[in-house]
Protein backbone atom coordinates (compact mmCIF):
# COMPACT_ATOMS: atom_id res chain seq x y z
CA UNK A 1 0.00 0.00 0.00
CA UNK A 2 1.95 3.05 -1.21
CA UNK A 3 1.52 6.30 0.69
CA UNK A 4 -0.84 8.88 -0.72
CA UNK A 5 0.76 10.86 -3.52
CA UNK A 6 3.82 8.61 -3.75
CA UNK A 7 5.09 7.51 -7.13
CA UNK A 8 8.01 5.06 -7.19
CA UNK A 9 9.10 6.53 -10.51
CA UNK A 10 10.19 9.64 -8.60
CA UNK A 11 12.77 7.78 -6.49
CA UNK A 12 15.74 8.50 -8.79
CA UNK A 13 15.04 12.21 -8.37
CA UNK A 14 14.24 12.17 -4.64
CA UNK A 15 16.94 9.83 -3.28
CA UNK A 16 19.90 12.13 -4.08
CA UNK A 17 18.20 14.97 -2.21
CA UNK A 18 17.33 12.69 0.71
CA UNK A 19 20.87 11.38 1.14
CA UNK A 20 22.49 14.76 0.55
CA UNK A 21 20.37 16.83 2.91
CA UNK A 22 18.32 14.61 5.26
CA UNK A 23 19.96 11.27 6.04
CA UNK A 24 21.40 11.46 9.61
CA UNK A 25 24.92 10.26 8.80
CA UNK A 26 26.48 11.52 12.04
CA UNK A 27 24.06 9.59 14.26
CA UNK A 28 24.23 6.58 11.96
CA UNK A 29 28.02 6.38 12.26
CA UNK A 30 27.85 7.03 15.99
CA UNK A 31 25.58 4.01 16.36
CA UNK A 32 27.54 1.51 14.30
CA UNK A 33 30.94 2.67 15.57
CA UNK A 34 29.91 1.94 19.18
CA UNK A 35 32.22 4.57 20.58
CA UNK A 36 35.28 3.12 18.90
CA UNK A 37 35.65 0.74 21.87
CA UNK A 38 36.70 -2.11 19.60
CA UNK A 39 39.24 -1.50 16.86
CA UNK A 40 37.92 -1.73 13.28
CA UNK A 41 34.34 -2.31 14.47
CA UNK A 42 32.85 0.09 11.94
CA UNK A 43 35.42 -0.71 9.26
CA UNK A 44 34.63 -4.44 9.35
CA UNK A 45 30.85 -3.98 9.22
CA UNK A 46 29.02 -5.20 6.13
CA UNK A 47 26.60 -2.93 4.32
CA UNK A 48 24.47 -4.07 1.42
CA UNK A 49 22.88 -1.76 -1.14
CA UNK A 50 19.96 -2.53 -3.41
CA UNK A 51 20.13 -0.27 -6.44
CA UNK A 52 17.69 0.59 -9.20
CA UNK A 53 16.34 -2.42 -11.14
CA UNK A 54 17.03 -4.67 -8.09
CA UNK A 55 20.79 -4.69 -8.53
CA UNK A 56 22.08 -6.16 -5.27
CA UNK A 57 25.52 -5.14 -4.00
CA UNK A 58 26.81 -7.01 -0.93
CA UNK A 59 29.99 -6.81 1.14
CA UNK A 60 30.33 -3.04 1.13
CA UNK A 61 32.47 -1.58 3.93
CA UNK A 62 33.84 1.84 4.80
CA UNK A 63 36.68 3.25 6.87
CA UNK A 64 34.95 6.43 8.00
CA UNK A 65 31.63 8.22 8.08
CA UNK A 66 32.83 10.43 5.24
CA UNK A 67 33.64 7.42 3.07
CA UNK A 68 30.21 5.91 3.73
CA UNK A 69 28.54 9.23 2.98
CA UNK A 70 30.38 9.70 -0.31
CA UNK A 71 29.52 6.20 -1.51
CA UNK A 72 25.84 6.53 -0.63
CA UNK A 73 25.66 9.91 -2.41
CA UNK A 74 27.30 8.27 -5.39
CA UNK A 75 25.15 5.10 -5.51
CA UNK A 76 21.84 6.45 -4.10
CA UNK A 77 20.68 3.00 -2.90
CA UNK A 78 17.00 2.15 -3.07
CA UNK A 79 17.46 0.04 0.05
CA UNK A 80 20.17 -0.29 2.71
CA UNK A 81 20.78 -3.47 4.71
CA UNK A 82 23.16 -3.83 7.65
CA UNK A 83 25.06 -7.04 8.30
CA UNK A 84 27.66 -8.43 10.66
CA UNK A 85 31.10 -7.36 11.83
CA UNK A 86 33.55 -9.64 10.05
CA UNK A 87 37.08 -10.83 10.71
CA UNK A 88 38.28 -8.82 7.70
CA UNK A 89 37.06 -5.85 5.71
CA UNK A 90 33.99 -7.11 3.81
CA UNK A 91 34.98 -5.28 0.62
CA UNK A 92 38.20 -7.32 0.64
CA UNK A 93 36.56 -10.69 1.27
CA UNK A 94 37.73 -12.05 -2.10
CA UNK A 95 41.36 -11.37 -1.24
CA UNK A 96 41.59 -13.29 2.05
CA UNK A 97 42.36 -16.97 2.45
CA UNK A 98 39.38 -19.27 1.96
CA UNK A 99 37.62 -20.05 5.23
CA UNK A 100 39.15 -17.18 7.21
CA UNK A 101 36.49 -14.60 6.34
CA UNK A 102 34.04 -15.08 9.22
CA UNK A 103 31.09 -13.19 10.69
CA UNK A 104 32.07 -12.47 14.30
CA UNK A 105 29.43 -10.24 15.85
CA UNK A 106 26.15 -8.51 15.19
CA UNK A 107 23.24 -7.06 17.11
CA UNK A 108 20.62 -9.59 18.17
CA UNK A 109 17.76 -8.75 15.82
CA UNK A 110 14.08 -9.60 15.51
CA UNK A 111 11.82 -9.23 12.50
CA UNK A 112 8.03 -9.25 12.93
CA UNK A 113 6.17 -9.23 9.62
CA UNK A 114 2.42 -8.69 9.28
CA UNK A 115 2.12 -11.27 6.49
CA UNK A 116 2.76 -13.99 9.10
CA UNK A 117 -0.59 -13.08 10.68
CA UNK A 118 -2.70 -13.48 7.55
CA UNK A 119 -4.54 -16.49 8.99
CA UNK A 120 -5.80 -14.44 11.95
CA UNK A 121 -6.62 -11.05 10.40
CA UNK A 122 -9.50 -10.30 8.07
CA UNK A 123 -9.12 -6.56 7.46
CA UNK A 124 -6.01 -6.88 5.26
CA UNK A 125 -3.75 -9.47 3.67
CA UNK A 126 -0.26 -9.81 2.22
CA UNK A 127 1.60 -6.46 2.35
CA UNK A 128 -1.46 -4.38 3.24
CA UNK A 129 -1.84 -2.90 6.71
CA UNK A 130 -4.37 -0.69 8.49
CA UNK A 131 -5.00 0.68 11.96
CA UNK A 132 -7.02 -2.42 12.89
CA UNK A 133 -4.35 -5.04 12.30
CA UNK A 134 -1.46 -2.76 13.34
CA UNK A 135 -2.55 -3.57 16.90
CA UNK A 136 -0.73 -6.89 16.39
CA UNK A 137 2.57 -5.01 16.01
CA UNK A 138 1.80 -2.96 19.12
CA UNK A 139 1.22 -6.16 21.10
CA UNK A 140 4.41 -7.71 19.71
CA UNK A 141 6.58 -4.77 20.74
CA UNK A 142 5.09 -4.65 24.25
CA UNK A 143 5.63 -8.39 24.83
CA UNK A 144 9.11 -8.71 23.33
CA UNK A 145 10.48 -5.48 24.81
CA UNK A 146 9.45 -6.53 28.32
CA UNK A 147 10.85 -10.04 27.93
CA UNK A 148 14.18 -8.93 26.47
CA UNK A 149 14.66 -6.39 29.24
CA UNK A 150 13.29 -8.26 32.26
CA UNK A 151 13.97 -11.91 31.39
CA UNK A 152 17.33 -11.47 29.65
CA UNK A 153 18.60 -8.22 31.15
CA UNK A 154 19.19 -6.36 27.88
CA UNK A 155 18.96 -2.58 28.07
CA UNK A 156 19.64 -1.04 24.66
CA UNK A 157 16.77 -1.97 22.34
CA UNK A 158 16.16 0.00 19.15
CA UNK A 159 12.68 -0.57 17.71
CA UNK A 160 12.24 0.47 14.08
CA UNK A 161 9.25 0.54 11.75
CA UNK A 162 10.21 -1.31 8.57
CA UNK A 163 8.56 1.19 6.24
CA UNK A 164 5.89 -1.19 5.03
CA UNK A 165 4.31 -4.02 7.04
CA UNK A 166 6.32 -4.77 10.16
CA UNK A 167 8.80 -3.84 12.85
CA UNK A 168 12.44 -4.67 13.57
CA UNK A 169 14.26 -4.80 16.90
CA UNK A 170 18.01 -4.25 17.24
CA UNK A 171 19.35 -5.39 20.63
CA UNK A 172 22.58 -3.43 20.86
CA UNK A 173 24.04 -4.46 24.23
CA UNK A 174 27.61 -5.73 23.98
CA UNK A 175 26.53 -9.08 25.43
CA UNK A 176 23.86 -9.41 22.73
CA UNK A 177 26.28 -8.55 19.93
CA UNK A 178 28.67 -11.29 21.04
CA UNK A 179 26.07 -14.07 21.28
CA UNK A 180 26.79 -17.29 19.41
CA UNK A 181 24.40 -18.78 16.87
CA UNK A 182 23.31 -21.34 19.48
CA UNK A 183 22.62 -18.63 22.06
CA UNK A 184 20.67 -16.51 19.57
CA UNK A 185 18.61 -19.55 18.64
CA UNK A 186 17.90 -20.21 22.32
CA UNK A 187 16.64 -16.66 22.88
CA UNK A 188 14.45 -16.81 19.76
CA UNK A 189 13.01 -20.20 20.75
CA UNK A 190 12.27 -18.94 24.28
CA UNK A 191 10.26 -16.10 22.75
CA UNK A 192 8.41 -18.31 20.25
CA UNK A 193 4.97 -19.66 21.18
CA UNK A 194 3.15 -19.81 17.85
CA UNK A 195 4.56 -22.83 16.03
CA UNK A 196 3.64 -24.76 12.91
CA UNK A 197 3.00 -23.98 9.28
CA UNK A 198 -0.15 -23.45 7.25
CA UNK A 199 -1.22 -27.05 7.75
CA UNK A 200 -1.08 -26.79 11.56
CA UNK A 201 -4.47 -25.85 13.02
CA UNK A 202 -3.57 -25.54 16.69
CA UNK A 203 -0.37 -23.52 16.86
CA UNK A 204 -0.22 -22.78 20.59
CA UNK A 205 -0.20 -25.54 23.21
CA UNK A 206 0.05 -24.64 26.91
CA UNK A 207 0.79 -26.96 29.82
CA UNK A 208 0.66 -26.55 33.58
CA UNK A 209 2.19 -24.79 35.31
CA UNK A 210 2.23 -21.77 33.03
CA UNK A 211 5.68 -20.23 32.72
CA UNK A 212 5.93 -16.68 34.17
CA UNK A 213 6.87 -15.42 30.70
CA UNK A 214 3.61 -16.79 29.29
CA UNK A 215 1.63 -15.20 32.12
CA UNK A 216 3.28 -11.83 31.46
CA UNK A 217 2.56 -12.16 27.74
CA UNK A 218 -1.07 -13.06 28.39
CA UNK A 219 -1.46 -9.96 30.54
CA UNK A 220 -0.55 -7.87 27.47
CA UNK A 221 -2.72 -9.85 25.06
CA UNK A 222 -5.75 -9.69 27.37
CA UNK A 223 -5.62 -5.88 27.30
CA UNK A 224 -6.02 -5.78 23.52
CA UNK A 225 -7.89 -8.97 22.65
CA UNK A 226 -11.53 -7.83 23.18
CA UNK A 227 -11.20 -4.71 21.04
CA UNK A 228 -8.87 -6.19 18.43
CA UNK A 229 -10.21 -9.73 17.95
CA UNK A 230 -13.86 -9.51 18.94
CA UNK A 231 -14.73 -6.05 17.61
CA UNK A 232 -12.24 -5.10 14.91
CA UNK A 233 -11.60 -8.56 13.43
CA UNK A 234 -15.04 -9.93 14.44
CA UNK A 235 -13.76 -13.46 14.97
CA UNK A 236 -17.10 -14.56 16.51
CA UNK A 237 -19.33 -12.75 14.01
CA UNK A 238 -18.57 -14.22 10.58
CA UNK A 239 -18.92 -17.93 9.74
CA UNK A 240 -15.44 -18.28 8.26
CA UNK A 241 -13.87 -16.71 11.34
CA UNK A 242 -16.09 -18.66 13.73
CA UNK A 243 -15.09 -21.95 12.10
CA UNK A 244 -11.42 -21.12 12.71
CA UNK A 245 -12.12 -20.51 16.40
CA UNK A 246 -14.20 -23.68 16.76
CA UNK A 247 -11.33 -25.73 15.34
CA UNK A 248 -9.35 -24.76 18.46
CA UNK A 249 -12.05 -25.71 21.01
CA UNK A 250 -11.85 -29.08 22.90
CA UNK A 251 -14.33 -31.68 21.64
CA UNK A 252 -16.05 -32.16 25.00
CA UNK A 253 -17.47 -28.63 25.01
CA UNK A 254 -17.42 -27.98 21.27
CA UNK A 255 -21.18 -28.45 20.74
CA UNK A 256 -22.21 -26.18 23.60
CA UNK A 257 -19.59 -23.62 22.61
CA UNK A 258 -20.85 -23.66 19.03
CA UNK A 259 -24.45 -23.17 20.07
CA UNK A 260 -23.56 -20.27 22.34
CA UNK A 261 -21.58 -18.54 19.59
CA UNK A 262 -24.46 -18.66 17.13
CA UNK A 263 -26.86 -17.49 19.84
CA UNK A 264 -24.47 -14.68 20.78
CA UNK A 265 -24.38 -15.74 24.44
CA UNK A 266 -20.94 -14.49 25.44
CA UNK A 267 -21.60 -14.93 29.15
CA UNK A 268 -22.13 -18.68 28.70
CA UNK A 269 -19.07 -18.91 26.45
CA UNK A 270 -16.98 -17.36 29.20
CA UNK A 271 -18.48 -19.77 31.75
CA UNK A 272 -17.66 -22.77 29.54
CA UNK A 273 -14.06 -21.56 29.20
CA UNK A 274 -13.68 -21.29 32.96
CA UNK A 275 -15.27 -24.69 33.57
CA UNK A 276 -12.99 -26.40 31.06
CA UNK A 277 -9.92 -24.78 32.56
CA UNK A 278 -10.86 -25.78 36.10
CA UNK A 279 -11.99 -29.26 35.13
CA UNK A 280 -9.06 -30.54 33.08
CA UNK A 281 -6.33 -27.97 33.43
CA UNK A 282 -7.04 -26.94 29.86
CA UNK A 283 -6.07 -23.49 28.70
CA UNK A 284 -7.83 -23.36 25.35
CA UNK A 285 -9.15 -19.83 25.90
CA UNK A 286 -5.61 -18.59 26.53
CA UNK A 287 -4.30 -20.66 23.62
CA UNK A 288 -6.82 -19.02 21.29
CA UNK A 289 -5.88 -15.52 22.45
CA UNK A 290 -2.18 -16.25 22.00
CA UNK A 291 -2.68 -17.87 18.60
CA UNK A 292 -4.49 -14.75 17.41
CA UNK A 293 -2.29 -12.10 19.02
CA UNK A 294 1.12 -13.39 20.14
CA UNK A 295 4.21 -12.17 18.22
CA UNK A 296 5.19 -14.33 15.25
CA UNK A 297 8.96 -14.34 14.88
CA UNK A 298 11.16 -15.26 11.96
CA UNK A 299 13.62 -17.32 14.00
CA UNK A 300 16.08 -17.58 11.10
CA UNK A 301 16.56 -13.80 11.10
CA UNK A 302 17.40 -13.82 14.80
CA UNK A 303 19.76 -16.79 14.97
CA UNK A 304 22.04 -15.99 12.03
CA UNK A 305 25.01 -13.75 12.80
CA UNK A 306 25.56 -13.04 9.10
CA UNK A 307 21.88 -12.30 8.38
CA UNK A 308 21.21 -8.89 6.83
CA UNK A 309 18.42 -6.63 8.10
CA UNK A 310 17.00 -3.45 6.63
CA UNK A 311 18.68 -0.37 8.01
CA UNK A 312 16.99 2.39 10.01
CA UNK A 313 16.34 5.46 7.84
CA UNK A 314 16.30 3.36 4.67
CA UNK A 315 13.45 4.26 2.31
CA UNK A 316 10.99 1.54 1.36
CA UNK A 317 10.89 1.74 -2.45
CA UNK A 318 7.32 0.42 -2.75
CA UNK A 319 5.66 2.70 -0.18
CA UNK A 320 8.06 5.64 -0.07
CA UNK A 321 7.93 5.51 3.75
CA UNK A 322 11.12 5.99 5.72
CA UNK A 323 12.12 3.26 8.16
CA UNK A 324 12.04 5.26 11.39
CA UNK A 325 12.85 4.51 15.06
CA UNK A 326 9.81 4.12 17.30
CA UNK A 327 9.29 5.85 20.64
CA UNK A 328 7.91 3.22 23.03
CA UNK A 329 6.31 5.91 25.17
CA UNK A 330 4.05 6.67 22.19
CA UNK A 331 3.72 3.07 21.01
CA UNK A 332 -0.06 2.81 21.34
CA UNK A 333 -0.56 5.90 19.16
CA UNK A 334 2.11 5.10 16.55
CA UNK A 335 0.60 5.28 13.05
CA UNK A 336 2.66 3.53 10.36
CA UNK A 337 0.68 5.27 7.64
CA UNK A 338 1.63 8.70 8.99
CA UNK A 339 5.42 8.35 9.14
CA UNK A 340 7.50 10.62 6.90
CA UNK A 341 7.79 9.62 3.27
CA UNK A 342 10.70 10.49 1.06
CA UNK A 343 8.35 12.74 -0.89
CA UNK A 344 6.97 14.63 2.12
CA UNK A 345 10.40 15.07 3.71
CA UNK A 346 12.22 16.19 0.57
CA UNK A 347 9.41 18.44 -0.68
CA UNK A 348 9.27 20.25 2.67
CA UNK A 349 13.04 20.61 2.66
CA UNK A 350 12.99 21.96 -0.88
CA UNK A 351 10.46 24.60 0.17
CA UNK A 352 12.71 25.65 3.06
CA UNK A 353 15.70 25.93 0.73
CA UNK A 354 13.63 27.99 -1.72
CA UNK A 355 12.56 30.39 1.04
CA UNK A 356 16.17 30.78 2.15
CA UNK A 357 17.20 31.81 -1.35
CA UNK A 358 14.47 34.43 -1.33
CA UNK A 359 15.70 35.82 1.98
CA UNK A 360 19.49 35.55 1.87
CA UNK A 361 19.89 37.79 4.92
CA UNK A 362 19.01 35.04 7.40
CA UNK A 363 19.86 32.09 5.18
CA UNK A 364 23.42 31.59 6.43
CA UNK A 365 22.23 31.33 10.03
CA UNK A 366 19.44 28.90 9.18
CA UNK A 367 21.78 26.64 7.23
CA UNK A 368 23.58 25.90 10.49
CA UNK A 369 20.49 23.90 11.47
CA UNK A 370 20.59 20.35 10.12
CA UNK A 371 18.07 20.04 7.31
CA UNK A 372 16.20 17.07 8.80
CA UNK A 373 15.35 19.22 11.83
CA UNK A 374 13.09 21.31 9.62
CA UNK A 375 11.10 18.33 8.35
CA UNK A 376 8.75 15.69 9.74
CA UNK A 377 11.81 13.45 10.13
CA UNK A 378 13.07 15.54 13.07
CA UNK A 379 11.27 13.79 15.92
CA UNK A 380 12.39 10.35 14.73
CA UNK A 381 16.03 11.43 14.60
CA UNK A 382 15.50 12.80 18.11
CA UNK A 383 14.33 9.34 19.27
CA UNK A 384 17.47 7.92 17.69
CA UNK A 385 19.64 10.50 19.47
CA UNK A 386 18.05 9.62 22.81
CA UNK A 387 18.69 5.95 22.21
CA UNK A 388 22.33 6.67 21.33
CA UNK A 389 22.80 8.79 24.45
CA UNK A 390 21.77 5.82 26.59
CA UNK A 391 23.98 3.48 24.60
CA UNK A 392 26.94 5.86 24.95
CA UNK A 393 26.91 5.41 28.71
CA UNK A 394 27.91 1.77 28.20
CA UNK A 395 30.67 2.81 25.78
CA UNK A 396 32.13 5.19 28.34
CA UNK A 397 32.25 2.39 30.90
CA UNK A 398 34.10 0.14 28.46
CA UNK A 399 36.51 2.92 27.51
CA UNK A 400 37.31 3.55 31.18
CA UNK A 401 37.99 -0.14 31.74
CA UNK A 402 40.23 -0.19 28.68
CA UNK A 403 42.11 2.89 29.89
CA UNK A 404 42.65 1.35 33.36
CA UNK A 405 44.01 -1.85 31.82
CA UNK A 406 46.44 0.10 29.67
CA UNK A 407 47.67 2.00 32.75
CA UNK A 408 48.30 -1.30 34.55
CA UNK A 409 50.68 -2.30 31.76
Amino acid sequence: MPSSGYDAACLPDLLPLYYRRLFPFAQYHRWLNYGGVQKNYFQNREFSFTLKDDIYVRYQSFSTQTELEKEMLKMNPYKIDVGAIYSHRPNQHNTVKSGTFQALEKELVFDIDMTDYDDVRSCCSAAEICSKCWTLMTIAVHILDRALRDDFGFQHLLWVYSGRRGVHCWVCDEAARKLSVAARSAVAEYLSLVKGGDETVKKVVLTDPLHPFIRESLAVVERYFPQYALHEQEILSRKESVDKVLALVPEDILFLFQCCIYEGNKAVIRSLCLQATAKKGQHFEKEIMLQYCYPRLDVNVSKGVNHLLKSPFSVHPKTGRISVPMDLEELDTFDPLAVPTIRSATVLNARVVCCEKENEKDAAERRKIRDYKRTSLAKYVKYFDQFLDGLALSWKGELLKKSDLEKDF
